[in-house]
This record gives structure tokens, sequence and C-alpha cells, in this order.
């Protein structure tokens, strides 16, 4: 073959992969086109579904206000009910338009009939994971959970989860802060924190009696995302409380007491405050897990640290997929003394509730319909965690599954498969030991 043919042949096989490419490029951005053109309609579908539910009525509504240290403050002489509620996983993509407007009709259903003074969300609200939900814009899935919050009329605040802000998410950690917490929402009472203590969701939320002493606080910790190179979280690699977060846990505890102490002295009371409170973040602590194990290897019997309250853990593999190293929240909440309840999510299909060392630790029960592959169409899991706190600073709580008759929907609910979980040494009592 001559140069000239060579050269000729050469042109011919360019301009055809050029074609090619042009072809492959013009399909890439038809598909992005559409795509994003279906997310953005869907959203507006899924938005407006949200605004549809009616208010919640509550007669006796409390409504909160922000003490001198920009702390929010409720305040009643009667029981106090918090709704516990995580891993809602919203989308806000063109792939789980669906399923994301199920997530929806099941919070508004479970908030509506339970009426609480407080809802807390602990953790991903948002999934922008593009495989699954079709986008990385984890604020689309912020606007659509708030605008459902805010069309129930109820008082919320959240605590942020790994999949709130992933690391290829359009959105910072920070930005979607400042969204929940500068947006104007009439019910929304979230705040970032501190900006010296590590994370953006680092709350404190007071109770108090008409008489000014408080009488229950609540903590929420940013427990941040992955950790040890794990970028995208792929390997399971959770991080933990920091330390700086303990300190300012450790800090608040000690500043209400002193409050209460003040307002004793001020009315002639001889006695010291040691106000009760309860926390709320999305990864487990080792602590979990910890107790979890022991209460398995002791043939699913209580033990001298554990005494069992109620739910499973229907996790396999490691069961609770806790932080990877330790921190000292919970031997803090142990010398202090103020905290008896942690409330958590993260493992979607562990509900269990327990008492270790004194501290209770309950899963939430998890909304999920996108995330775990097939949890859609799976339902003793879903539900979500009724905290009652009595004026004195005790507490109680129960897990509430979706699909009781108790629990309306506007839209029509999704048929499940109820499935139920048994224990084994083999399933459980290796891995914990």
């Amino acid at each position: 073959m001559s140069k000239k043919e060579k050269t000729k042949k050469k042109g011919k096989a360019g301009k055809i992969v050029l074609k090619v490419l042009c072809v492959f490029l013009c399909v890439l951005v038809a598909f992005i086109g559409i795509t994003t053109v279906v997310s953005v309609v869907g959203d507006k579908a899924n938005t407006q579904k949200a605004k549809s539910f009616e208010q919640v009525k509550k007669d006796d509504a409390i409504v909160p206000e922000k003490d001198e240290d920009g702390n929010w403050t409720f305040t009643t002489d009667r029981e106090f009910k918090v709704l516990q509620l995580t891993d809602v996983h919203i989308g806000g993509g063109w792939m789980s338009l669906k399923k994301d407007a199920m997530a929806l009709n099941a919070v508004a259903a479970m908030v509506t009939a339970e009426k609480p003074d407080l809802v807390v969300v602990t953790g991903d609200m948002a999934y922008p994971v593009p495989f699954q939900a079709g986008t990385f814009n984890n604020k689309a899935s912020a606007k659509i959970f708030a605008s459902l919050m805010e069309q129930l009329g109820v008082y919320w605040t959240v605590a942020f989860g790994n999949h709130d802000t992933e690391l290829y998410s359009y959105y910072s950690r920070e930005q979607i802060a400042d969204f929940y917490e500068n947006s104007g929402f009439k019910y929304c009472i979230f705040t970032s924190g501190p900006e010296d203590v590590d994370g953006s969701c680092n709350q404190l939320i007071n109770v108090k009696n008409t008489k000014g002493e408080i009488t229950q606080s609540l903590y929420v910790f940013d427990s941040h995302s992955y950790t040890d190179g794990d970028f995208l979280g792929i390997m399971w690699k959770y991080d933990n409380i920091h330390e700086n977060q303990v300190e300012w846990y450790k800090n608040n505890v000690k500043a209400v007491n002193a409050k209460n102490d003040a307002l004793y002295k001020k009315e002639g009371i001889k006695k010291k405050s040691d106000v009760k409170s309860l926390a709320f973040f999305h990864i487990p602590l080792t602590e979990q897990r910890d107790a979890w194990y022991e209460y398995a290897n002791n043939g699913y019997k209580d033990t001298e640290n554990v005494k069992y309250i109620y739910g499973v853990a229907g996790e396999t593999g490691n069961v609770v997929y806790c932080g990877m190293h330790d921190d000292n929240l919970f031997e803090t909440m142990e010398e202090l003394g103020s905290t008896k309840g942690i409330f958590v999510g993260h493992d979607h299909k562990n509900n269990f509730s327990l008492i270790y060392k004194g501290i209770r630790l309950t899963y939430g029960m998890s909304v999920d319909y996108l995330a775990y592959p097939g949890i859609y169409k799976l339902g003793a899991q879903r539900g979500c965690t009724v905290i009652e706190i009595s004026p004195d600073g005790t507490f109680d709580c129960h897990a509430e599954n979706y699909y009781q008759d108790k629990y309306v929907s506007l839209y029509d609910k999704e048929k499940v498969e109820m499935q139920e979980v048994t224990y084994s040494d083999e399933t459980y009592g290796q891995q914990a030991a």
C-alpha cells in the first residue's frame, strides 16, 4: 500500500472515530438533558405532593423560643413528646421519584398520627447516590423533605448522616446546614452549632417548666461521615464523635445545671440540679456494638451490663456498623450522669433498644425505600420511634411500625413483606466473639 493510500485510510478512520465520538457526545448530552428535565419535573411533583398533606392539628402545641444563649427552649408542665425518624433517604433524582413519594407518604402518616411536640431526624434525609437516585444534587432532597415538614407544621430538627453530603454531592455539609438554618422556615429549629466545634449540626434543645426550671436537655450531634481514607464510603469505615464535641457536650451539661442552681438559689430552694438529657445522632457508638455482642454471646439473655428492652438486629455481617475508633462520649456520659438515652439510625434493619451500663441505647425505626436493594418490598423495619418525656425528666420510648392501621396515609400504602428475624449463634455469636 502506498504512502498516499495509507494516509487516506488513516484519514477515513479518523473521521469515523470522530463521528462515533460526536454521536456518543450527542447521546450523552441528550441523556443528561432528558434526565435533568425528568428530575426537575419529578422533584417539582414530589414537592407539590409534600404540600398536599394537611397540617397536623394539635390543640396544646408548644411554641419554642430561643434563650439568651441561642438555644431553642420549649416551656411546658406536661409530658413532652419527641418523634424520632431516621434514614428517610429521599433521592431527589429521576430514578427515585416513586420511592421518594412513598417516603413522603410514610413520614406524613406517622407525624400526623403521633402529633409530637418535636420531630428529630437522625440522619440521611437525603440519598444523592447517582446510580440509585439519578442525581448528585443533595439539596433537591433536602428541599423536598423540608417542604413536607413545613407543610405538616410540626417543629423539627435534624442530625446529619453520612449520605446527606457525599464527597461527590453538589453541596457541602456547611451549605446544607445553612439551607436548613437560614431559609426562613417557620417550624425548623435546626442550628448548625458553634464554629469551633467539629461538625455542622451540634445543637442543644431544652425543655423547661413554667417555673423556669430546665427539666430535660436534648443534644444533637454530628457523627460525621467516613474516615481512614474511605472517602466514598465503600469500605464502611465510619467516623466517630470528635473530642471537641465531647468537650462541648460536657460544658453544656454543666452550664444547664448551673442555670437551674441559680434559679434554686434565687427561690431559696436547697437542692442541686441534675438535669436529665437525651442524645441524638446518626452513626452508633462502639458501645452499641459492644452491648449487642455481649447480649448475643450470653445466649440472647441479659447480663450484668446489658438489659434487653425490645426490637431486633436485622443487619448481618458486623450487625452494628459503628464508628471505626473509640471516642470518649459514652464514658463522659457515664461520668456526668445526665444522659439517660441515646438514639441513632444508620443501620436500617436494626431497631433494638437495650440498656447498657445504665444508658439506654436505641435504634430508631427507619423509613428507607431506596438505599438497601429491595428494601421497599420489606416492612417490618419501617416506622418511627416515639419518645415520651415526663415532667420530672424521666423518659420511655417505643418503636411503632408504619403498617399499622393507626397510621392512615393520604395515598395508598404499598404492599410489603413483613419478614421475621431469627437469631442463632452461627449468625451472630461468632461475629460477636
